[in-house]
């Protein structure tokens, strides 16, 4: 897979830098990785804080125009299990929170935030911005329950060694998905996801109750089933998990 990598000192938004990034070749796979980001952007209104030259910021561009579009959360899987792979290689305990937040045991070690870009054709292009904590120390913002890789491991980690590897599973999931094999990616999916067994506390427009997991469905809509035995359904921003 033709892949170009832009390393920039500082930018406002990995994202919104490869989002107007015009190709110069035949490349498939565009990766923008910045020391700092001003406006690094998670999940609706929330920023990601991090400290220069310290984690893994970094967007990927990518072109799936042969994924129909009522399946284009199958990229949200793939890109999670990407980061998910890497962080097995050095800790265990590593789970994915749905959508794509990556979990150690209950503490949040990474974000993603995907952007994709569709016409009458379908997908056009997809970007991939993503947060990783590696080096990490000190976190000053409000987010409830932040970690890094160094905070697990007592020590630093090479950054390019972690990026090397988050790519590499990204290809290979990519690929699997270029080969249709959407069932395969969802299934490595759901294996990994946090509090993928039993009843857990939830909390949605109607207030907190007990649900448990039943399937992230191909559109990227969380399926529960609740203690009284009614399946409710989730888009993004309706539903959130309650720390237990």
């Amino acid at each position: 897979m033709k892949t170009k990598i832009i390393r920039l000192e500082e930018i406002d938004s990995t994202n919104r830098y490869l989002k107007n990034y015009r190709e110069e070749g035949d490349e498939e796979m565009i990766v923008a990785v910045a020391d700092y980001q001003s406006a690094g952007k998670g999940q609706g209104t929330h920023t990601w804080e991090s400290e220069k030259g310290k984690n893994l910021l970094f967007s990927i561009k990518v072109y799936p125009h042969w994924i129909p579009v009522r399946r284009q959360f199958v990229l949200s899987m793939a890109g999670a299990l990407a980061v998910k792979d890497a962080l097995d290689s050095y800790v265990e305990n590593i789970t994915l929170k749905w959508p794509n937040d990556v979990y150690w045991n209950d503490q949040k070690i990474s974000g993603t935030l995907i952007e994709n870009t569709i016409d009458s054709k379908g997908i056009k292009s997809c970007v991939f911005g993503i947060g990783l904590n590696v080096n990490q120390l000190v976190f000053h913002s409000d987010a409830p329950n932040p970690v890094s890789l160094a905070q697990i491991l007592g020590h630093e980690v090479d950054r390019d060694e972690v990026l090397k590897k988050i790519l590499d599973g990204f290809e290979k999931y990519y690929e699997l998905l270029r080969r249709a094999d959407y069932m395969d990616v969802s299934g490595i999916y759901h294996l990994s996801l946090y509090r993928r067994k039993g009843f857990h506390p939830y909390r949605d427009a109607d207030g907190e109750f007990e649900g448990a997991l039943v399937e992230v469905e191909d559109d990227g809509h969380l399926i529960l089933h609740d203690r009284q035995g009614r399946i409710r359904s989730y888009a993004f921003g309706e539903i959130s998990i309650v720390r237990e």
